[in-house]
C-alpha cells in the first residue's frame, strides 16, 4: 500500500541507521528493473534498511547525443508503476523539465532534481506542487549554502517535504571531490541530508566510446570509501546506483556498485554508523572556538571534550 508523502517522509527521517535510495542508473528494460528491484529489496529487508527504488526514465544530460538515454517518460513511468505494484516499494526518479512533473508525480514517491538543475526555480516549483518528496542534488558547481535557497524554493511553493543530496564538487577539470564538511553545512537547509556515493565518483567526459563520442568515467573502487565517510559523519540517507553487470551497463557503468557486493557493503556501513560518535539526532552544535579555547583543549589541565553519545 502506497504511503502518503508526509508518512513516507517522516519514516525516512526516522530511519536508523539510514535509508537507501538505490537501483540501476537508467531503466534498461522492464525485465531488468524488476529483477534489480527484487534483489535489492531482498537485501535491504534482511538488513532492516528502508529502501526507495531508483531508476531514470530518461538521462537527458548524457555527455554524448549518441549515448543510451532510456525508454522515455511514458514507458518509463509504466515500468516504475509495475515495480511499485509488484514489490510494494516507493520509487524515486528524476525530472528535467517542468512539464514532466505532473505525470511523474502521479507515479514517483520522490521526485529528484538533477545536480545540473538544482537552481532552476520553475523546475523546483513545479516539482514541489506535486506534493511529493523532493530530493535536490547539489550542483557540482555549488557551495552547500546554495542548497539552503533551493530547499526554501520548494517550501515556499507549499511543500515541506524536501531533502538535499551531496554528490561532489568539481575540482579543476574532469574530477569531483567530496568534502565531508558539506554533510554538516547542508544541515543549514533544515532537512534530511543524503550522500550520493556513486555519482560523486564520476570523471566527466573521461571515457571514449567505441561507436564514437564520449561518456563519463568513474572510480567505482572508491565507492566504499565515500560511503564509509558519509555514514561516519551521520547522513540521513545513502544514494547508490547498483547494477548486476556494471561493466556492460549502458549508462554510468563505471560508477555503479555491483549487485553481488551490495549486501557486504551495507553490512559494513551499518556497523560504522552504529559506532559513529556523532549522529544528527544527537543535535550536536558545532561552534567556532577561539584560539584560547583551542589552546586549552591541547593542555592536560584544560577542559575535556565530552564525546556525544547516541540515544
Amino acid at each position: 500500500m502506497e504511503a502518503p508523502p508526509v508518512a513516507l517522509f517522516d519514516s525516512l527521517k526516522a530511519a536508523k541507521p539510514f535509508f537507501l535510495l538505490a537501483g540501476p542508473n537508467v531503466i534498461e528494460s522492464e525485465e531488468h528493473v524488476l529483477k534489480m528491484a527484487k534483489h535489492i529489496k531482498g537485501i535491504t529487508t534482511k538488513l532492516g534498511i528502508p529502501l526507495v527504488f531508483k531508476s531514470s526514465f530518461d538521462k537527458a544530460n548524457r555527455t554524448s547525443s549518441k549515448s543510451f538515454r532510456g525508454p522515455g517518460l511514458e514507458e518509463g513511468l509504466k515500468i516504475l508503476e509495475k515495480v511499485k505494484a509488484t514489490y510494494d516499494l516507493p520509487v524515486v526518479t528524476d525530472v528535467h523539465e517542468s512539464h514532466q512533473c505532473e505525470a511523474v508525480g502521479r507515479v514517483a514517491d520522490i521526485i529528484q532534481i538533477p545536480a545540473f538543475l538544482c537552481r532552476q526555480t520553475d523546475l523546483l516549483v513545479s516539482a514541489a506542487k506535486t506534493g511529493k518528496i523532493i530530493n535536490i542534488k547539489k550542483g557540482q558547481f555549488c557551495a552547500p549554502s546554495v542548497m539552503v535557497n533551493s530547499a526554501e524554493k520548494v517550501r515556499l511553493a507549499g511543500n515541506p517535504n524536501v531533502m538535499v543530496c551531496e554528490r561532489g564538487t568539481m575540482f579543476g577539470y574532469n574530477d569531483l571531490i567530496v568534502d565531508p564538511r558539506n554533510f554538516e553545512w547542508l544541515r543549514e537547509a533544515n532537512c534530511p541530508v543524503v550522500a550520493d556515493v556513486t555519482h560523486a565518483l564520476q570523471q566527466p567526459a573521461g571515457r571514449k566510446l567505441d561507436g564514437g563520442g564520449v561518456a563519463s568515467g568513474g572510480l567505482r573502487e572508491l565507492i566504499p570509501c565515500i560511503a564509509r565517510t558519509s555514514v561516519a559523519v551521520g547522513v540521513d540517507g545513502i544514494f547508490m546506483e547498483v547494477h548486476d553487470d556494471p561493466l556492460n551497463a549502458p549508462c554510468d557503468g563505471p560508477t555503479q556498485w555491483p549487485l553481488r557486493n551490495l549486501e557486504e557493503l551495507l553490512e559494513e556501513l551499518i556497523a560504522i554508523s552504529l559506532v559513529a560518535s556523532v549522529h544528527p539526532d544527537d543535535n550536536v552544535k558545532l561552534a567556532i572556538c577561539s584560539q584560547n579555547d583551542q589552546d586549552n583543549l591541547c593542555k592536560a589541565e584544560g577542559p575535556k571534550w565530552n564525546k556525544p553519545k547516541r540515544t
